[in-house]
């Protein structure tokens, strides 16, 4: 698989820059419903190829990813961990404001 390919691929699937598992899987569903040859008999069986090999290298590339564990990584993922985290201490997060003594 080339970069190119992977790219090619997230075109055919209408991905943006990220996109969970669960998406794609989902998404690849979708396009199945709408270009699979039984569904019309006026259907591109070319269109539902390239669905099928672009799920391949989608499915291919997700399943070598090697996940980072890192805290970085966690925060990155998860933008409510990362924000309490940072405002935690303010009173919208539960917490109170810097200049309150305990």
């Amino acid at each position: 698989m080339t970069y190119q390919d992977f790219k090619n691929a997230a075109k055919i699937f209408q991905l943006g820059e990220r996109a969970t598992l669960m998406q794609i899987k989902s998404r690849h569903r979708e396009l199945v419903k709408v270009h699979h040859p039984d569904r019309d008999n006026d259907t591109d069986s070319e269109a539902i190829r390239k669905v099928n090999c672009a799920y391949e290298i989608l499915m291919e590339y997700c399943n070598g990813y090697q996940f980072c564990f890192s805290e970085e990584e966690f925060l990155e993922q998860t933008p409510a961990e990362r924000l309490k985290r940072q405002f935690g201490w303010g009173p919208v997060w539960g917490g109170q404001s810097e200049t309150q003594d305990d």
